[in-house]
């Protein structure tokens, strides 16, 4: 019987501090709750792969011994991205993954993302291995263990899908992260000039943290690709799940801008498609699509949400403002940042189109970022309950697939619970300076009503 601690079981995966929250004995008894709750499901075979953090060699010698002590048969793919691994459970044709990675958290962090039976494992299943622990309910086993090398394999298949005759200069930021194990293989088979940043794997992240979503983290690769006059950059997060994507001049392009730009291929092949964004996403893309005659579908944040959602509406490609892109238009259907980049050069290659070009081509709407506001765990649902009340008994135009979404003639204002912290997460977008004041004062308005007092800023 083992007590995992309560803050590591999130909704989409398990994360903590190493040898704080999150020790090798609790990756072992993750190994026998997994195993047992595989063996359940009808399945043995798992493949098991590690980022580079410092912890993670330990870690994943403790995850694999725990399942083999409860009889799954564990294919190691050693150090790459976690897509690798996802890929690994495809190409090798196992029954579940787990990857040993503290994605783009702190170097002090760690963790765990999973899959099972071509399903995302996440909310209810996390939680679930958690009773088991603490019940003791494993089943005893003798499981094997076999060594693989994917990483050609992994790249090759990539290198595939960029099926144009003519070259991009194209600047990667690795960022240190897990994405380096693989970058240069995969480089190495495209057509074009590339220059590598940062792609040796450093668990410390010596150079910048592996965040694309935090505009600092992005200015070596600014830099480079003036130096360079490329094309344009890309960079990753520590386990290259998420893509960050720069024109020539430097202009980050957003999550949701890059699946606008994204949609125009797969729309095109895929005349009406479903494409589904995450309800933090700009009015833009939806208008983009519905524009390109495809059929936009706002949903919940969270990439595990977003995949299970691809499957039940067989939409071809999703995507969310934190660069989790995910293609079903040719590949698996999940988030691979690596994949989303060669796609991407494939159809500015393919189009002769500047990435710069289509960016100005796309309405200019004034967002703000992501606003976290803090409040207790204990109020934060609760908080949310009142607001999506008043907002509909209002009469207001309101989306409640994740939060609320409120849209007036000046645009919209979100506001949703954090999935991982104990916080509200609030955005607003106007046509202008003018209506975005005016969204933001209503927001406040509402967090006041609830005895939330929080000074909005975004310049």
């Amino acid at each position: 019987m083992h007590q995992f601690h309560a803050s590591i079981l999130r909704a989409y995966d398990i994360r903590g501090i190493f040898n704080e929250t999150l020790t090798p004995h609790d990756a072992y008894i993750l190994g026998r709750v997994f195993a047992t709750t595989l063996h359940k499901a009808g399945g043995k075979s798992v493949a098991i792969g590690r980022d580079g953090r410092v912890s993670s060699p330990e870690l994943e010698a403790a995850l694999v011994r725990g399942l083999m002590e409860s009889g799954a048969d564990v294919h190691q793919i050693g150090l790459g991205p976690t897509p690798m691994l996802y890929f690994a459970v495809k190409h090798l044709g196992l029954d579940a993954g787990v990857m040993v990675t503290g994605s783009h958290n702190p170097p002090t962090h760690n963790g765990f993302k999973m899959v099972m039976m071509d399903k995302p494992f996440y909310g209810e299943d996390i939680l679930a291995l958690g009773r088991s622990a603490a019940v003791g309910e494993v089943i005893e086993g003798k499981g094997t263990l076999t060594v693989h090398n994917i990483k050609n394999d992994y790249a090759a298949r990539l290198a595939a899908d960029y099926k144009s005759k003519n070259s991009l200069k194209v600047v990667w930021d690795a960022g240190n992260g897990a994405a380096g194990a693989v970058l240069k293989n995969i480089t190495d088979r495209l057509p074009g000039e590339h220059t590598l940043l940062f792609a040796d794997v450093d668990g410390q992240f010596p150079n910048h943290h592996p965040d694309p979503t935090v505009p600092e983290n992005l200015k070596d690769l600014q830099r480079v690709v003036a130096e360079k006059k490329a094309d344009l950059g890309i960079a990753f997060d520590g386990d290259g799940d998420r893509i960050g994507v720069i024109d020539r001049r430097g202009r980050i392009v957003w999550g949701d801008q890059l699946l606008a730009i994204l949609s125009r291929d797969v729309l095109a092949r895929h005349p009406g498609a479903t494409i589904i964004a995450d309800v933090k996403a700009s009015q833009v893309l939806f208008d983009e699509v519905t524009r390109l005659g495809g059929q936009p579908l706002m949903w919940r944040t969270g990439h595990s949400l977003i995949k299970a959602k691809m499957k039940e509406t067989g939409a071809p490609i999703a995507g969310e403002m934190s660069g989790h892109m995910f293609f079903a238009d040719g590949y698996y259907g999940f988030d691979d940042g690596l994949y989303c980049g060669v796609r991407l050069l494939n159809y500015l290659a393919s189009t002769q189109q500047d990435l710069a070009a289509l960016l100005d081509a796309l309405p200019r709407v004034i967002n703000t970022p992501e606003m976290r506001i803090t409040v207790s765990e204990e109020r934060k649902f609760a908080i949310m309950d009142e607001i999506t009340a008043r907002v509909k008994a209002a009469g207001l135009n309101v989306n409640d697939v994740d939060g609320v979404r409120v849209t007036t003639p000046d645009g919209w204002w979100l506001l949703r619970a954090s999935n991982t912290q104990a916080a509200l997460v609030g955005r607003a977008e106007g046509r202008d300076e003018a209506s975005l004041e005016r969204l933001t004062g209503l927001l406040k308005d509402q967090l006041s009503l609830s005895g939330v007092e929080f000074i909005l800023s975004w310049h």
